[in-house]
């Protein structure tokens, strides 16, 4: 079996061209996550960039320092979880595939 060199340069940039739309439609996804009874919200994107962080007023003090940095962090793992939901829905709903979701469970 012979291969052309052209045939897999196409393939190639194909590939390409469909990663760029993939990335594009991952800038778009995006999810909220909180913590702390919504005292602390975080949006984060589909390629898990922080988009936004609210702190409730009232936490804003000195003698709550590790509460919200304990805060922020769990608003930060709640959105997380759901942009990984919203990704698998995505890629799922171009596929033509089922929710694949759980792939993304280790992504960091």
């Amino acid at each position: 079996m012979q291969i052309n060199p052209f045939d897999l340069l196409k393939n190639v940039q194909a590939l390409q061209a469909q990663m760029g739309d993939m990335q594009k439609k991952l800038e778009s996804v995006g999810a909220t996550g909180s913590a702390g009874g919504d005292m602390v919200e975080i949006d984060l994107n589909g390629l898990i960039e922080l988009r936004a962080i609210r702190i409730s007023p009232e936490l804003m003090h000195d003698d709550n320092k590790e509460i919200l940095e304990s805060l922020i962090v769990s608003a930060f793992e709640d959105a997380r979880n759901k942009v990984k939901e919203a990704i698998g829905r995505e890629i799922g709903g171009i596929a033509g595939m089922p929710d694949i979701s759980s792939m993304f469970a280790g992504m960091a």
